[in-house]
Order: C-alpha cells, then sequence, then structure tokens
C-alpha cells in the first residue's frame, strides 16, 4: 500500500513518456525529450526555475532512454 503510494509518480512518468511515443514515434519522441531536458537545464539556472526544471530534467532524460532502448509492441 505505501509503496503505491510511494512509486506512483515514477509509474505516471513512465505512462506519460510511453503515451508520447506512441503518440509521436521513437525518433520525434527523442527529439521531444532532447527539447525537454535543455529547456529543463535552461530553467534550473533560477532557483524559482528549479521547481519546473527538475522534472522536465527528468521526464526529458526518460524520454530519451525509452525512445532509445525500448521497442515498441503492437498491441
Amino acid at each position: 500500500m505505501v509503496w503505491d503510494i510511494l512509486s506512483f509518480p515514477f509509474k505516471l512518468v513512465g505512462q506519460v513518456t510511453g503515451w508520447a511515443l506512441d503518440l509521436t514515434g521513437h525518433v520525434l519522441g527523442f527529439a521531444l525529450g532532447l527539447v525537454l531536458l535543455i529547456v529543463g537545464i535552461v530553467l534550473s539556472i533560477t532557483i524559482i526555475g528549479l521547481i519546473v526544471g527538475i522534472p522536465l530534467i527528468v521526464l526529458g532524460c526518460h524520454m530519451m532512454f525509452k525512445s532509445l532502448f525500448c521497442c515498441q509492441h503492437n498491441k
């Protein structure tokens, strides 16, 4: 029960990333992940931007990793 609550944000990131890759394809998903990563780094320069920048960095890295190493399965 506690583990489900604690792991929910990570599962949510995985589901959103998978949905975005299914929608856009792997090459475009990698490019979108790179853009999110760069925007997150730029936002992290300011203290206020860390609140939004760090999740964007994590989402961008996860999207790039999933684009490179996960194969798309037909459902």
